[in-house]
This record gives structure tokens, C-alpha cells and sequence, in this order.
């Protein structure tokens, strides 16, 4: 009875040990994405383009343009809307990626806890 028993918490234990990993998989991936987000978002707040003049791009970024250009660049990926849109992407997935990470070391210490030969030994 004890030894189907002992079996049994097993069992359960490594399932909740699979599920851990499982989800902490999905928080790398997560992690992942957030990271290129910021990237994606970083290069389109940054990065000069546009045609260009004397070997360099015409249009500035958005965050160092310079109010007093006389040259208006219009690009749709760098407009504030779009840009605004990407952040909050950007911080969508850093969220999620920080609740699935907790939520995976949380399950993973949930697993150890429950580790009937762990109990045995205290």
C-alpha cells in the first residue's frame, strides 16, 4: 500500500518537475522575443536612414532628430504611432516573460518540495 503510494508522489513529483522545465522553456522563449522586440525597437529609435547625402543617411532617428532639419523624413515604421506599438509590444513580452520565469522557479521548487525521497532524508 505505501510502496503504490510511494510510487504514486513519485510520479506526480517528475510530472511537476517535467511541467517546471517545460514552462521555463517557454520563458526563454519569451526572453527572447522581448529581447528582439527592444532591439527592433532600439535600432528604429536610433538608427539614421533614408536616402543619403556625402555617404551618410539623410533622415536622423527619432530620438536624436534635430528640430531645426529643413529635410521632413517620412518613413511608417518611424512615426510615434508605430513606435508606440512596438513598445508596448515590447513590454508585453518582457512581462510575460518575467511571470513565466517566476512562475517556472516557483513550480520547480513546488516539484523539489514534493520529492518523497527529499522528505525521507529530513
Amino acid at each position: 500500500m505505501t510502496a503504490e503510494r510511494d510510487r504514486a508522489e513519485q510520479e506526480h513529483a517528475e510530472q511537476e518537475r517535467r511541467r517546471a522545465r517545460r514552462i521555463d522553456m517557454w520563458s526563454i522563449a519569451w526572453m527572447l522575443l522581448a529581447l528582439v522586440i527592444w532591439g527592433l525597437f532600439a535600432v528604429l529609435m536610433i538608427a539614421d536612414y533614408g536616402p543619403e547625402r556625402s555617404g551618410r543617411p539623410i533622415c536622423r532617428g527619432p530620438l536624436i532628430e534635430l528640430p531645426s532639419d529643413s529635410f521632413r523624413c517620412h518613413d511608417a515604421w518611424r512615426e510615434w504611432p508605430a513606435l508606440l506599438g512596438i513598445l508596448a509590444l515590447a513590454v508585453l513580452a518582457t512581462v510575460v516573460a518575467a511571470a513565466t520565469t517566476v512562475y517556472a522557479r516557483l513550480l520547480s521548487r513546488l516539484a523539489r518540495q514534493d520529492n518523497p525521497a527529499a522528505r525521507a532524508q529530513n
